[in-house]
């Protein structure tokens, strides 16, 4: 086996598709196992993504985070989503970290998700949010759209709203009051919050 091959990793997680998903949250790809606080999307204990839902859908930013294990609480974020609605993936299956890091400036992707086929397992699902710049290129390519403004929405030729949020992670320059209001008017959008 080439060393280049030996360099892909394939996503580790399966898609999370709740019956009734109505938006589908697409970050890249997840950080290195090192990173990971459970096996499930947002793995990484400071990324932001689990304390907006926190403080979205909960009023409390620290609801699914258990101090003590320095862990977000896998099986609530899993039917918090559920209960919600929301599905969950991200645009690459399988990606090269070019400098061995979780930074999207870093990642090369081998391969995209089969968007289209997932969006056939949840055909409520009108609505895309991608977590970052990165995904809403992948997303604007697949879908042969452009790419929209951060906080923005476009629509597809097709009726697909894209929807391009500010990414949850720290590296990102924003408060995480202020990223939540993105996330708020994107939940409403949909009718979910």
């Amino acid at each position: 086996m080439s060393i280049e091959l030996q360099n892909i990793e394939t996503h580790p997680f399966p898609p999370f598709l709740p019956e009734g998903a109505r938006v589908l949250i697409m970050g890249t790809f997840p950080p290195g196992e090192h990173r990971w606080s459970m096996n499930f999307y947002y793995p990484n204990p400071i990324n932001d993504y689990w304390r907006i839902c926190g403080m979205l859908f909960l009023g409390d930013k620290n609801a699914l985070y258990d101090a003590e294990r320095k862990s977000f609480r896998e099986e609530e974020c899993k039917r918090l989503m559920a209960e919600h609605h929301i599905a969950m993936h991200d645009t690459a299956r399988e990606v090269r970290r070019l400098k061995g890091n979780a930074s999207d400036k870093f990642l090369e992707i081998i391969k995209p998700v089969p968007l289209f086929d997932l969006l056939k397992e949840i055909p409520e699902c009108h609505t895309i949010a991608t977590t970052g710049e990165k995904a809403a290129e992948v997303i604007a390519e697949l879908t042969s759209t452009q790419c929209p403004k951060m906080g923005e929405m476009i629509e597809s030729s097709n009726g697909l709203r894209i929807w391009r949020m500010p990414s949850t992670s720290r590296a990102y320059p924003m408060k995480l009051e202020k990223k939540a209001e993105y996330y708020a008017e994107l939940f409403h959008s949909v009718g979910i919050l």
